[in-house]
C-alpha cells in the first residue's frame, strides 16, 4: 500500500511529495477550497500513486478535483500530468500556451529530455501519456482561474522557462511559483530561514528575464512562495535580493568559464564552491559534504543551461 508524505500548509494547501529521485526534493502541491481542488505541479507518471493517495488520505474525492495547473511542462513538473488526468474525470489541465502543443503531443518533449538524461530518463519519468486537448485551458497573461470561489491569477514569468506561468493566490498572499523563484531544499534551514539557489537547467535560461520575472513575484507582496523543489518558503523579500543575486552570479560563473578545457565541469565546480561556502554563511546545519552532495544535480543541470545560454549569446553577436 502507497503511503504518500504530506505536509500541511495554511489556507488549505498540502505538498505531496513526489519520490522524484529523492524524498524531499520535488513536492507537488493540492489546494482545496470549498470542497473543490486543484493541483499545481504534478511530478513525474510515477508520482501519480502518491498522488492519489493522497486525495484519499485527505479524503477528497477525485470527481472533485477541477484543475491540474502545471506551472511548465519540464517533465519533474509536468510529466505525470497525462496519467493523472485519466484518474480525474472533472480536471482540467491549465497551461502557458508555449508549453500546452508540448504536452498534448509530447514526441519532443519526450526527445529533448531523453537527450539530457540518457538511459536514466525511463528510471525518472516512466511512460509519458499525452493529454486530451479538448480537457486543456491554454493561458494569456493575467488570467485569472476560480476555485469554489478562490481566485488564482496566473502570470506569464519566463527566465527559467519561455513556457513558465506562475500562480498567485491572491486571497492569500501566495504564489506557487515553479521554478521560478528558484530551489530552497529543508535540510538548509537555519536560523536565518531559508536558503534558495536558482534553477538554469537546459533549454530557455536568461538571466535578464528570470530577474525580472522574479522582481514580478516580488511586486505582489507575497507571504508565502511554494517551490517544487521544495514547497513553502516565507522571509521573500530576502529570499528574493538573493536569488537576484544568485543568478547574476551563476552568469558570471558561465563566462568566466566559457573558454574552459571542459566548461561544464569548471562551471558546475565553481558553482558548487559557491554554493556550499553560501551555505556555511547561511549557518545551514549540513556539512560541506552533504551540501555538495545535495546540490550536485542541481549544478550539472544547471551548467547544461548555462553553456545553451552562452551559446545564444555568441548567435546574437
Amino acid at each position: 500500500m502507497i503511503k504518500p508524505t504530506i505536509t500541511r500548509h495554511p489556507h488549505g494547501i498540502f505538498a505531496i511529495d513526489c519520490e522524484y529521485v529523492r524524498p524531499g526534493l520535488a513536492a507537488a502541491h493540492l489546494v482545496v477550497e470549498g470542497g473543490r481542488a486543484a493541483f499545481v505541479d504534478v511530478g513525474t507518471t510515477l508520482s501519480v500513486p502518491y498522488l492519489l493517495a493522497a486525495l484519499a488520505e485527505l479524503g477528497v474525492a477525485r470527481e472533485a478535483v477541477d484543475y491540474v495547473i502545471l506551472t511548465h511542462v519540464h517533465l519533474d513538473h509536468a510529466g505525470g500530468a497525462g496519467a493523472l488526468m485519466q484518474a480525474l474525470p472533472n480536471a482540467k489541465a491549465v497551461l502557458h500556451p508555449r508549453g500546452a502543443p508540448h504536452l498534448i503531443d509530447p514526441e519532443k518533449l519526450i526527445a529533448g529530455s531523453q537527450l539530457v538524461y540518457g538511459d536514466r530518463f525511463a528510471s525518472l519519468y516512466g511512460e509519458i501519456v499525452p493529454l486530451a486537448a479538448d480537457r486543456v485551458i491554454v493561458t494569456q497573461d493575467l488570467q485569472r482561474i476560480a476555485l469554489a470561489g478562490r481566485t488564482f491569477e496566473l502570470i506569464h514569468t519566463p527566465g527559467h522557462a519561455l513556457h513558465h506561468h506562475c500562480v498567485v493566490d491572491l486571497q492569500h498572499a501566495g504564489i506557487f511559483s515553479g521554478d521560478t523563484f528558484g530551489v530552497s531544499y529543508r535540510e538548509f534551514d537555519s536560523e536565518r530561514g531559508a536558503f534558495v539557489i536558482p534553477a538554469t537547467t537546459p533549454t530557455q535560461f536568461d538571466p535578464d528575464q528570470l530577474i525580472a520575472s522574479i522582481d514580478r513575484q516580488l511586486g505582489y507582496r507575497p507571504e508565502s512562495v511554494y517551490l517544487m523543489h521544495y514547497s513553502r518558503v516565507t522571509g521573500i523579500e530576502r529570499l528574493g535580493e538573493s536569488l537576484k543575486a544568485a543568478v547574476r552570479e551563476v552568469a558570471e560563473i558561465a563566462r568566466r568559464h566559457a573558454t574552459a578545457a571542459d566548461p561544464l565541469a569548471a562551471m558546475t565546480r565553481a558553482m558548487l564552491d559557491s554554493w556550499v561556502r553560501r551555505a556555511r554563511e547561511h549557518r545551514a546545519p549540513v556539512s560541506d559534504e552533504l551540501a555538495e552532495e545535495l546540490l550536485r544535480d542541481d549544478a550539472e543541470l544547471n551548467a547544461q543551461g548555462l553553456a545553451v545560454w552562452l551559446e545564444r549569446q555568441k548567435r546574437a553577436v
